[in-house]
Order: C-alpha cells, then sequence, then structure tokens
C-alpha cells in the first residue's frame, strides 16, 4: 500500500505535465499561424481591417451616448430622433437630430447637451447670448431648450457644414473675402450687444460652401463687457471678479480683530450698497482663504510673467492688505452705547496696526528690489508678489497678446485677433498657424512674425514688460503668406496680362514652349525656370505663354488691400485693433458692400 501511493502521486503529476505540454503546443502553434495569416495579408488589407473595427468601436460608442442621453432627458424621445453625434468638445457634445413636423415633413436639428458640471448661470447666460443676439447676421440662434435635473440641452438649427482642413486649400480667393465680409458680420452683431465670444476659430464658425451659409456658434465661454445688454453675462463678470478679488487680496487675521487700510475701507463703503447676502458669502470665502495652512497670516504671491518688472504694484515696499470681516450683529444698540463701541474698535485697531507695522519693520527691509530681471531664475521678491489673475479662456494659437499675457482688461479686440489669425491661414494655406503648447511659447510665436520688439512695445501699453533674448525682426504679411502657399506675384505685378502662376502648386504644370512638370522640382528650379522663359522685350518684361495655363483661383491676383486688413486685424494693441464695423468698411469688402 505505502510503495503504490508514490506511484500514483508520480503518475497524476506526469498526467498534469502532459495537459499543459499539450495546451502550451496549442497555444503556440495557433499563435504562429495567426502571425502567418498576418504576415500573408496584404498592408492595405490590414489598415483597412483596423480602420474598420475602430470605426466599428466608435459607432458602439456613440449608441452609448445617445442612449445615455435618452435616459437623462427623456423627454427627448418625444420629439427627436437622434441619428449621430457630429461634435465633442469640453464642455459639451453636439448631435444630429430629426424633429418631425406638423406638416409632415422631417427638420434636421442641432442638439447640444451641456456638460453635468456646467454652472446654472454660464447655461443661462448663454442661453440668453442666442436669444437675443442670435437668429441674425450670421449667428446661430435657439429654437429649444431642454433640462432634466442637471441635464440640459439646446436645440439649434442644423446647418450641414464643410471642414475648414478639408476646404482650405481648394477655396478661390473670392470666396475666401466672402468668408470673412460673413464673418465680420457675426462679429458686428454681437459686439453691438457687448459680447465678447473668446473662442473664434473655424470649428465655431459653420460654412456651407455650396449654400453660402454661414453660422457663428458655441458662446459658452462668452464674456460681457462692463456695457453689455446681456444682463447675464453682467452677473457672470462680477462673480468672476468677486473670486478674483478674494483670492488676490491678502489677508492678516489677529483673533477675532482685522487690520484695515484705507483702501480696504473704501471698498467696503462701496460694497455697502450691495445685497446684504451677498457681502456674507464673500466674507467667508475671504476668511476660509486668510487661514492658510500654516498659520493665520496667509499671503497669496504674484508671479512674474515672461520676465516683466512689477507694473501692477505701485512700490516695491513689501505691504500688507488685509480685508475686513463683516460680522453680522446680533443685537440692537443705542446711539451712545454705538458709539462706545466705535472708540474702542477704532484705539483697538490702531493699536493692531502699530504692533503690525512695527514687527514688519524688524522682520524684513523698508525696500526690496527684484534682484532675477534679465535672468533665467525668480527670485523671492518675485514669487512674493501677488498672483495675476485675468482671463485666458479660448483655443491655443488663437490667443490674443493681452490674453496670453495675463492682461486683466480684455475688451472684443480678442475676436479680431482670433478672426486675423483665420485670414492669416485663408492667405497662407495653412492651418492651424500657431501650435504651442504653453502662454510663453505662443508669445515667442507671434514675435516671429509681428516682431519682438513691436511685441515688446506693445506690452507695455497695457501695463507689462516683456523681455526677449533676441532681437527678431518682424515680416512681410506678404511675402510669408505668398512663400507658405507657393504663390509669388512678383511677375503678375510686372505684366497687365498674366493671369497664372507656377508656384500655386506643386504639381502645377505650365505650358510653355515645351511642356514641363513641377512635380519633383524644388522651389529654386520652379523660380529658375521662370526667369530663363522671361526677356526683356519692347514692352518690358514679357512671359512666353503658347497655351491657357491651370487656372489659380485668383490667388496670383491678391490685393495690397488684404494685407492691409491682415495688419490692422494682427495689430498687437488692442487699443488700436480695428473693429468689426470698421472691418467691414475697409477697402478690401468694397465691391461686395456694392
Amino acid at each position: 500500500m505505502g510503495a503504490s501511493r508514490p506511484k500514483a502521486f508520480s503518475l497524476i503529476i506526469l498526467v498534469i505535465v502532459l495537459i499543459d505540454l499539450v495546451f502550451y503546443f496549442d497555444s503556440f502553434v495557433m499563435e504562429a499561424s495567426l502571425n502567418t495569416y498576418q504576415d500573408e495579408q496584404p498592408p492595405l488589407q490590414a489598415e483597412n481591417f483596423y480602420r474598420k473595427h475602430e470605426k466599428n468601436s466608435k459607432l458602439s460608442g456613440v449608441k452609448k451616448d445617445i442612449e445615455k442621453l435618452y435616459e437623462a432627458v427623456p423627454q427627448l424621445v418625444k420629439v427627436f430622433k437622434i441619428k449621430e453625434k457630429i461634435g465633442e468638445g469640453t464642455f459639451s457634445s453636439v448631435y444630429l437630430a430629426t424633429a418631425q413636423q406638423q406638416a409632415g415633413c422631417e427638420e434636421k436639428m442641432a442638439l447640444k447637451h451641456l456638460i453635468p458640471t456646467s454652472h446654472p448661470l454660464r447655461i443661462a447666460a448663454e442661453l440668453q447670448c442666442l436669444t437675443i443676439a442670435g437668429g441674425q447676421d450670421n449667428v446661430m440662434g435657439v429654437r429649444y431648450c431642454f433640462r432634466k435635473n442637471d441635464h440640459v440641452v439646446i436645440v439649434m438649427p442644423y446647418l450641414e457644414h464643410e471642414s475648414f482642413l478639408d476646404i482650405l486649400n481648394s477655396l478661390s480667393f473670392e470666396e475666401v473675402r466672402e468668408y470673412m465680409f460673413n464673418l465680420f458680420k457675426a462679429l458686428r452683431r454681437i459686439h453691438h450687444f457687448g459680447i465678447v465670444h473668446r473662442d473664434v476659430k473655424p470649428s465655431n464658425f459653420l460654412y456651407n460652401r455650396q449654400l453660402k451659409e454661414y453660422a457663428l456658434v458655441d458662446f459658452g465661454l462668452a464674456q460681457g463687457t462692463p456695457d453689455t445688454k446681456i444682463e447675464l453675462l453682467r452677473v457672470v463678470q462680477s462673480e468672476s471678479q468677486q473670486e478674483s478679488c478674494s483670492q488676490n487680496k491678502p489677508h492678516l487675521t489677529l483673533g477675532n480683530r482685522v487690520s484695515v487700510n484705507g483702501t480696504a475701507s473704501r471698498q467696503i463703503a462701496q460694497q455697502s450698497a450691495s445685497k446684504t447676502s451677498v457681502k456674507w458669502c464673500c466674507s467667508q470665502m475671504q476668511n476660509k482663504q486668510g487661514k492658510g495652512k500654516e498659520g493665520s497670516v496667509h499671503h497669496s504671491v504674484q508671479r512674474s510673467v515672461f520676465g516683466e518688472r512689477n507694473f501692477n504694484i505701485h512700490s516695491s515696499t513689501y505691504q500688507e492688505s488685509p480685508t475686513i470681516k463683516l460680522i453680522k450683529q446680533s443685537k440692537v444698540m443705542d446711539v451712545a452705547s454705538r458709539k462706545l463701541a466705535t472708540k474702542k474698535k477704532i484705539i483697538s485697531t490702531k493699536a493692531v496696526n502699530n504692533g503690525v507695522a512695527k514687527k514688519a519693520t524688524n522682520s524684513c527691509p523698508a525696500i526690496l528690489t527684484c534682484d532675477c530681471y534679465a535672468t533665467d531664475r525668480v527670485c523671492s521678491v518675485c514669487l512674493s508678489r501677488r498672483q495675476q489673475v485675468a482671463p485666458r479662456a479660448g483655443t491655443p494659437g488663437f490667443r490674443a497678446p493681452e490674453v496670453l499675457t495675463k492682461c486683466p482688461t480684455q475688451t472684443t479686440a480678442i475676436d479680431m485677433w482670433s478672426a486675423g489669425i483665420i485670414f492669416l491661414s485663408l492667405l497662407s494655406g495653412r492651418y492651424p498657424f500657431y501650435k504651442a503648447s504653453d502662454d510663453l511659447t505662443a508669445l515667442a510665436q507671434i514675435m516671429t512674425i509681428r516682431g519682438s520688439r513691436e511685441t515688446i512695445q506693445a506690452a507695455k501699453t497695457f501695463g507689462k514688460s516683456v523681455l526677449c533674448t533676441k532681437e527678431v525682426p518682424a515680416q512681410d504679411l506678404r511675402t510669408l503668406c505668398e512663400r507658405l502657399r507657393g504663390t509669388n506675384s512678383s511677375c503678375a505685378k510686372s505684366t497687365s496680362d498674366m493671369h497664372t502662376n507656377s508656384l500655386y502648386e506643386p504639381a502645377l504644370a505650365i505650358e510653355t514652349d515645351k511642356k514641363v512638370e513641377f512635380a519633383s522640382q524644388p522651389l529654386g528650379e520652379k523660380i529658375q525656370h521662370l526667369k530663363n522663359n522671361c526677356h526683356e522685350g519692347d514692352n518690358g518684361l514679357e512671359i512666353k505663354i503658347t497655351e491657357k495655363a491651370t487656372d489659380l483661383k485668383g490667388w496670383d491676383r491678391v490685393p495690397d488691400e488684404a494685407y492691409d486688413l491682415l495688419d490692422k486685424l494682427l495689430d498687437l494693441n488692442p487699443a488700436t485693433r480695428i473693429t468689426a464695423k470698421e472691418a467691414l468698411l475697409h477697402h478690401f469688402f468694397k465691391d461686395i458692400r456694392q
């Protein structure tokens, strides 16, 4: 019995090992056959297989999103039949749907589903922009709005449109001129109501090339000017200012008392006209921020941006600017006791201020000067500055210089800069024209086109000092755009009967004495070929052309007015940048206006 047990045990182990070997061999054979099949497949078929797989996975994901939307907002089931997802952004998703009309026909609609975390006030402000300013002058309007709990769906007319990147190099110069004219019409409309769009870009300006229809969309980041006619944008702006103020102002809390300087007392007097609830909210936010992590003294720092000197602080002396804590009176006091309490508070406040001043004098020097200017490091003085708070919402590559340098005062001029970037892409045939990972790189890229000296000078006008280690000259916009697009209108300027240019496309052919293909020729050889076929005649420069050349769609006759308008749109100084109303009156649009 004892000898048979080890034998049986060893047999079991042997069987297990054999089973493992069989499974291993089968998996090895399957893997080898799969690799052999993949090797035998042509590269094109393999690529098509992966594309189909990716497409199917995307479709299944879209179907799930549509089902979730129906569940979140069940009212949509009775009215709309959602077809597909046509757009997705950071704050919303857009779907194409059809609505059954009473006449029996179907109408296409665009359903914009806002993310549940969007602020209700921001959603209401976007709706107000669409209802008041939308519906005319190429500004998208709104049809309906559905809400279920924290899910909001805005229903807008659907405009079938082309992708900007797909049609960029096929647009004629006349189409570009019409495109920009209609964009300025939309911007004039919203700027009239005091709306700053903040996210003007090709994907937010829909264009139907066949129907010649345009629509400015997506007011999710819209901001109001001081005189805006959109009431809710005014409320959004005031709330954002209060938040920035509470984040910027350092607090010095001493027990239950707070020292107050003259500036703070004037601000409190101005705020007394506002609602008590608002004041209570602000005071609670300030008190929470004033506590800090390490003690009762909290000091928010302001960092140096792009090596600028401290233009926003009048003196470089370290100053504490605490705010007051608003205390709600629980008991009603008579006049005499109120006066006595006020005198006691004034005396105690003076004593506290004197103590703080003595302590500050002993702990730090009277004048602190920055010692990191024009160096590659940041000193403690710059780190002790208050943090600069300014709106910087928008798409990278389309942000204006005043946005990149955190200028607190931003107007409708930032939309005109973005329109200028779109115009620059259209004239150069390059999109996106700017692509930067951060604001510093974006500003450096702007300098390469507009010049470093000009950028530094413009920054001084809105209180910023920009440091550039190397001087970069400004480029001529016509030369830049023609070089990038591959056109050269130098010969066209010299002769009136030339309507073609061999440098427009890399594969463009011109019929001269003999057929020449430019597909594989470098740019220098093309220019040399033009020079060989040009000779000085009795009537000046002549070019031998035996047959009609390929039509360049007007890109060989771009007038100087186009680049003059582009220069005014890309004005680095927002105060002198051209407005939408002025742009429509520019000589570049003379024929369209007539």
